[in-house]
């Protein structure tokens, strides 16, 4: 609850009347001897977002947040007292036996009619809010290649087509010197076929490959399409009918033409809101994120989930601590066993790297209050809401069923996006509180930030200030119904993201758990 004083006045932020830690809300923190109205006095310095004890906590004593264990006490700590990251010690992570059957929403929500957007509607019945060419590539070799290609189009093509949005390239790392059958290839092979088939790309599939390496072109190719034999979607630049670099440029323009016809036939039309496909994040994380940002986006999750849309929340060690919270939210006892299968899977995976969930927390995170995974990820599942979980998907996956939707992936900004992107999200909502710039070009991202602060330093990167629900301007339902309606806004195009506006778009990045050769 936040402490009902005046804006100067000391105040903290407590998330369960159980809890025996609160978070610091004034900016700047506060000083020794600092007094809160009900009567807590600070017997150190306490920097913005970091702990404060609210009673004698023992040594060894459970640190209670969000009326979870985020921690023990390493030794005694006082009331009034910082409870730092060195007093923490972290718990075990939760047993993946025994946890809670799936019991599904225990309050279904009334279903959200009415609320529509203008999209690009597929012929896979899907819908875009972008109408956009992406050329794939099959190995990193090309890549600077059809960059090149890319600005000639750019400057020589698109002027021609004023209903198509932009063009970019789908590269990475991958496609050569890996080990193309090994299990942990299927991830990064699924991810980049179903990137093609994002519904901001409109269906318009055209591939680069080089011709000698691993990943072969036509293994992109989504089902369905052109089999190996037609390549009519591929240009393989050691073709021997091509000849020189001019003439390989000249065969990508030209297959680009062919397909920005076709793409510029597109218009908007008015969807439901239920044709949403929604990626949720965060990153620059800090201790407002699970007090602000992460519920407003939980708020609108659930009103997205009643409107009949598809909402997506990932980052598997984000959530890894809470899964106890979640495999009784499942719509059936498959779902939670899913559910429990990512973990599980995870968790061998940072085994096998001999690490551990706790490799999460970042330098930022702490800086801004986060002592650990634990209290990362009881703030971060909050963005996923409140509405029962009717789907998971292994990393790289294509959604299947509309609803709240648990999309495993690692926690990494660009690896998560790229994740959520081939899993069909066409719109991504990113909560920060440290601050990124993070943009994506196949989709638009609406920044949400955790403090006021931080709004006001990056007025024009930040789409949305969540932090006035700390200083108690507006509640968790105003910020979320904000948000709700921005979204609709954004994916009719009437409205443009910070990050869209100066152009800032992040790198795709493969997720690739098998060996590289």
């Amino acid at each position: 609850m936040l402490q009902e004083t005046l804006a100067t006045a000391p105040l903290y932020i407590a998330m369960r009347d159980d809890d025996n830690v609160a978070i610091v809300a004034n900016s700047g923190g506060l000083r020794p001897g600092a007094r809160f109205a009900c009567g807590l006095t600070l017997v150190e310095q306490i920097p913005q977002g970091h702990k404060v004890a609210l009673s004698d906590i023992a040594a060894g004593a459970p640190i209670l947040r969000y009326g979870e264990t985020i921690g023990h006490a390493v030794s005694a700590i006082p009331k009034g007292g910082w409870v730092r990251e060195a007093l923490v010690l972290m718990p075990d992570a939760p047993s993946l036996t025994n946890l809670p059957a799936a019991r599904g929403a225990q309050h279904p929500l009334e279903p959200l009619e009415g609320f529509t957007f203008e999209g690009y509607r597929n012929a896979d019945g899907s819908v875009g809010t972008r109408n956009i060419l992406a050329i794939s590539t099959s190995v990193q070799c090309v890549a600077g290649t059809v960059e090149y290609a890319i600005r000639r189009i750019r400057d020589e093509l698109l002027p021609n087509y004023p209903n198509v949005d932009d063009v970019m390239a789908i590269t990475h790392a991958y496609g050569c010197g890996v080990a193309i059958n090994a299990p942990g290839a299927a991830v990064p092979i699924r991810t980049l076929q179903n990137l093609a088939k994002n519904p901001n790309f409109g269906g318009e599939v055209m591939i680069v490959g080089l011709g000698c390496e691993k990943l072969q072109p036509e293994l992109l190719l989504p089902e369905g399409m052109a089999s190996a034999a037609d390549d009519s979607d591929i240009i393989r630049m050691q073709d021997e009918s091509l000849t020189g670099f001019g003439e390989i440029v000249d065969s990508i323009v030209a297959m680009a033409d062919k397909r920005l016809r076709a793409l510029n036939l597109r218009r908007r039309e008015t969807c439901p809101a239920a044709d949403l496909v929604i990626g949720t994040q965060c990153g620059g994380s800090d201790a407002f994120s699970g007090v602000t940002a992460n519920p407003a986006v939980g708020f609108a999750a659930d009103l997205l989930v009643r409107a009949g849309a598809t909402v997506m929340f990932s980052e598997v060690t984000e959530v890894r601590d809470a899964i106890h919270l979640l495999t009784p939210r499942a719509v059936n006892q498959d779902v939670a066993d899913a559910l429990i299968r990512e973990m599980d899977w995870y968790d061998r995976y940072l085994q096998n790297g001999e690490a551990d969930r706790s490799a999460n927390t970042t330098p930022g995170n702490k800086k801004g209050g986060l002592s650990n995974i634990v209290e990362k990820a009881m703030g971060s599942v909050i963005k996923s809401g409140t509405s029962a979980i009717s789907g998971v998907l292994s990393p790289g996956e294509r959604v299947r069923e509309k609803g709240l939707i648990f999309a495993a992936t690692p926690a990494s900004d660009f690896i998560c996006g790229t994740l959520q992107l081939a899993s069909g999200m066409n719109l991504h909502v990113f909560t920060t509180g440290r601050g990124t710039p993070y943009g994506l070009a196949a989709a638009p991202v609406i920044k949400v930030s955790t403090r006021s602060d931080l709004s006001a330093r990056w007025h024009d990167l930040i789409d949305l200030d969540a932090g006035t629900i700390a200083t108690g301007k507006a509640s968790i339902e105003e910020v979320g119904w904000e948000l709700f309606h921005m979204i609709l806004d954004v994916a009719s195009g009437r409205k443009k993201t910070w990050a869209d506006k100066w152009g800032i778009h992040n790198s795709l990045a493969l997720f690739n758990p098998g060996p590289v050769t």
